[in-house]
């Protein structure tokens, strides 16, 4: 029996993608398939460099093949990915799929930690990603990536000058602190710290990426409102800490974005300092500032918990001296790859099943 491709996209189509719970044919990601003789190749595009479950899906095609054709069938499955995207026909950034926004509604929660990490781990797994310091007032990714020293550069496009970001460990960058003074405070009023924003997202040059991350300031201000009337976003990570003071303005963080008005999906929650460990008893677990406290605010808003993030040393240190925590193999790389991981199926999921994120119109 000669194999044909009608035969071979029938058993590929019993294979589903565990996070969108359909067919990878009806999904379009079987691609470039080929026959010759008893030799099958063709692309499996995921929708995600992060995705966890690579080898789950390859190996259920290859399983799902032999139960049709026979274990004599020799298979040349090759493994790729395209980001997804929800943002069609953009009129700013319309080269970015993705525009996340890193928010806690709390300051000290380790969020700007949390946003430079996660920035970084998506890049090591392939993706092109940046990241906007929002934070007008205490922009701290400067410090965390070591690019303190550095100054953007300038280029003219259409006789409009353009900013080059800054760019460190595969991310490209963008913060007030690469424009003003290290030791000098930037006392602005909302609307100066607003326009900021809007030149940060539409005078630089963020060339084509899959996720462009905004680190927001804490609360719900200018800065936010600003955000989502000026691009559509794709979704929010809300971090917190687990004990109650934090919980509480975490609430107020996630309830923005719901609020009717606004209505960001929330792609789910994130526990930083989840638990203590020490280096040298790495099997236990100091619940210092409570626990589950991040899962429980998940479960009351049903919305995803996306992992738990650990408070030890070695973050703190990462982020003194510049080099983002996940760059260091241990328990801190493998929870922020794990969260990118998370952040990046349910961004998949989000554009797969979700209506578009439009701009805000009115007026709050």
């Amino acid at each position: 029996m000669s194999i044909t491709k009608e035969v071979v996209l029938k058993a590929l189509a019993t294979v589903e993608d565990p996070d969108l719970k359909k067919d990878l044919v009806t999904l379009g990601m079987i691609q470039g398939l080929d026959i010759i003789g008893k030799k099958i190749s063709f692309k499996v595009v995921l929708t995600t460099p992060a995705c966890p479950l690579k080898e789950v899906i390859k190996n259920n095609c290859i399983e799902a093949l032999e139960n049709a054709l026979g274990e004599d069938i020799e298979l040349d499955i090759f493994m790729t990915s395209n980001v997804t995207t929800a943002r069609d026909n953009a009129p700013l950034l319309p080269l970015v799929k993705n525009i996340i926004a890193i928010a806690s509604g709390k300051g000290g929660v380790g969020k700007s930690t949390t946003a430079s990490n996660l920035a970084v781990a998506l890049a090591n797994t392939g993706a092109k990603v940046g990241l906007i310091d929002a934070d007008i007032s205490g922009p701290s990714i400067p410090t965390m990536f070591n690019v303190e020293a550095e100054q953007p550069s300038v280029k003219q496009v259409d006789g409009k000058n353009v900013i080059i970001p800054i760019e460190q460990y595969g991310v490209k960058l963008m913060s007030i602190g690469f424009l003003t003074p290290a030791d000098s405070a930037v006392v602005w009023r909302g609307p100066m710290a607003s326009s900021a924003l809007k030149q940060f997202i539409g005078d630089v040059e963020w060339g084509e990426l899959d996720y462009l991350l905004i680190d927001l300031p804490p609360g719900t201000s200018d800065i936010h409102l600003t955000m989502v009337q000026t691009v559509p976003v794709t979704g929010a990570v809300i971090v917190t800490t687990p004990q109650k003071v934090a919980l509480a303005d975490a609430t107020k963080g996630l309830s923005m974005f719901k609020q009717p008005q606004i209505n960001v999906p929330v792609l789910g929650v994130v526990e930083n300092m989840a638990y203590f460990t020490p280096e040298e008893l790495p099997d236990n677990k100091y619940y210092l500032f409570g626990k589950e406290g991040g899962q429980k605010l998940a479960e009351k808003f049903g919305v995803p918990f996306l992992g738990e993030i650990p408070i030890v040393q070695s973050i703190r240190e990462s982020g003194d001296i510049g080099y983002p925590a996940v760059l260091r193999q241990g328990i801190t790389q493998d929870a922020f790859s794990n969260l990118a991981e998370n952040v990046a199926r349910q961004i998949a999921i989000r554009n797969a099943e979700a209506t578009k994120t439009e701009v805000v119109q009115v007026r709050i």
